[in-house]
């Protein structure tokens, strides 16, 4: 592929794999974690673990993409890859529940910092938009292979491994990244905006964000993707094995099902977007989530939801996949680092809603309260999302 040609993309991507891969061995020997130290309260862990999570991507993202721009990106990214490392080599270790919640919000904070500025690198390294949007696709693709082969991974190491030893390959896909990112030289930041005072640094991505009218139309969609992501993951597990009374492996095929979607989405949309306007494509990715989410009305049966998961991440993938292109044309570069913060940190402030609203509304209220609520949630946003990006040339920036 024309990509791989280019040195510097092609070890970056490498090194998104194998984190990604790595990362999600992690989550599985997680569960496993809590479920040794807290038995029946494993739920309660994870859950207050996935809240930390939300946490540290909101709060730290915004403090690293402030003073990015001056810190040479190579050294960045490889020392947030070798922090990542020192904790998740840690947890073999803890033995109190505390502990994890320490080492997952230092883990997610150094995430928090590495993941943003490694987006606002691929615009540097692919300048021209058809590379870069190929490039996103390939990125979205990534992410949703380590979705569907993370568990398998897991799965079959635990055959003759114990959970411990995920953490462990973990930390050797960390130091692995960090070789990769060393191993190539990345371009230099741009010059950064003339921004005065700690304060006026941290939340300048963020006013830059919301001053621009497309990206608050983003911000919308973003809130649609959290509200239909967090009802297909926090209660297709509940669905399937105590409505549906199937077994943990329909539970895999039906979280597959949505990963399948958002695959053939970002495969195709690339071509997609030569043709069609994104702010339309996107748009509709919104409506597909909001339609997949009032089809669980019906009561589906499990072939009926495995359609309405692929649709929605189909719609999905339709949001998130435009998005780095969208940031791109909606800054200059030096803007870059802390735009993409804000978008990492705004878009999980959305999550940290949907995820407790999902299970609360599932638990106490009924799967068809929360299919019919968390619906509602993605089609107004879609709508609101429609009221504040106005129809415009996508190369204008506001």
């Amino acid at each position: 592929m024309e990509l791989f040609r280019d040195k510097r993309y092609r070890h970056l991507f490498t090194a998104q794999v194998i984190a990604l891969i790595g990362t999600g061995l992690t989550t599985v020997g997680l569960a496993l974690l809590a479920s040794e130290l807290a038995g029946e309260r494993a739920g309660e862990v994870l859950g207050t673990a996935l809240a930390i999570k939300m946490v540290a991507y909101v709060g730290i993202a915004p403090v690293v993409g402030a003073y990015a721009s001056r810190l040479p990106r190579r050294t960045l990214l490889v020392t947030l890859d070798v922090l990542r490392c020192a904790v998740v080599v840690s947890l073999p270790f803890v033995s109190e529940v505390w502990q994890i919640y320490l080492l997952i919000f230092l883990l997610n904070a150094c995430s928090a910092g590495f993941t943003p500025v490694f987006q606002a690198t691929i615009p540097d390294i692919f300048e021209d938009e058809r590379r870069y949007t190929r490039a996103l696709s390939l990125s979205r693709l990534a992410y949703d292979l380590e979705n569907l082969l993370s568990p398998l991974f897991a799965a079959l190491l635990l055959v003759v491994l114990s959970f411990d030893a995920l953490f462990v390959l973990n930390a050797v896909a960390f130091l692995l990244s960090a070789v990769l990112v060393v191993s190539v030289a990345l371009p230099s930041p741009h010059p950064e905006p003339l921004v005065s005072g700690v304060w006026a640094r941290v939340t300048h991505g963020m006013s830059l964000y919301l001053r621009i009218p497309r990206l608050r139309g983003l911000l919308a969609l973003n809130m649609a993707v959290a509200a239909a992501g967090a009802m297909q993951i926090v209660n297709t597990v509940v669905y399937v094995r105590h409505l549906l009374g199937m077994s943990e492996t329909s539970v895999a095929i039906a979280f597959a099902a949505a990963g399948g979607g958002s695959m053939v989405v970002a495969l195709s949309l690339p071509a997609l977007l030569e043709r069609l306007d994104q702010r339309q494509v996107m748009l509709t990715g919104g409506v597909f989530m909001s339609l997949s989410l009032f089809g669980g009305l019906l009561e589906p049966g499990f072939i009926t939801l495995l359609l309405l998961w692929f649709v929605l991440g189909a719609g999905a993938s339709m949001v998130m996949t435009p998005t780095g292109r969208l940031l791109k044309q909606s800054c200059q570069a030096e803007e870059r680092p802390a735009l993409f913060a804000a978008q990492f940190s705004l878009s999980h402030a959305c999550w940290l809603i949907a995820y407790p609203l999902a299970g609360w509304l599932g638990s106490s209220m009924g799967m068809m309260a929360a299919f019919a609520a968390l619906a509602t949630v993605a089609l107004f946003a879609t709508l609101a999302a429609s009221r504040l990006w106005p129809t415009e040339p996508t190369a204008a920036r506001t």
